[in-house]
């Protein structure tokens, strides 16, 4: 039964270019195909999750761009990337949150 699960997710990611270990990415990357949120769980919860997609996106940009450590991610530079992103506007809950996933031990 594990492997049904396994191959029907399998079967999302190879439809939307995701490629195997070992393979060589020949294309642009394309984001994965959204899957809707579960229902019936407290609004709180809905906005924590955004948030902290939100925080995620903003995290690896930051450092794709070049900004490895939370002291170089300010307010200000996190907020002129969601704009390059195409993000909304972060709060300074959602910036402080950015700067925790960059200083988190890996």
């Amino acid at each position: 039964m594990l492997a049904a699960v396994t191959s029907m997710s399998d079967k999302a990611n190879r439809a939307a270019g995701v490629p195997r270990k070992g393979e060589a990415i020949d294309h642009a990357w394309t984001p994965l195909a959204k899957q809707p949120l579960p229902a019936g769980r407290p609004r709180t919860w809905y906005i924590s999750h955004n948030r902290r997609l939100k925080a995620m996106r903003l995290a690896i940009a930051l450092l794709d761009s070049g900004s490895f450590s939370p002291d170089q991610a300010t307010n200000e530079k996190i907020r002129e990337t969601a704009e390059v992103v195409g993000v909304h506007w972060p709060s300074d809950a959602t910036c402080r949150m950015v700067r925790r996933l960059m200083s988190a031990q890996r």
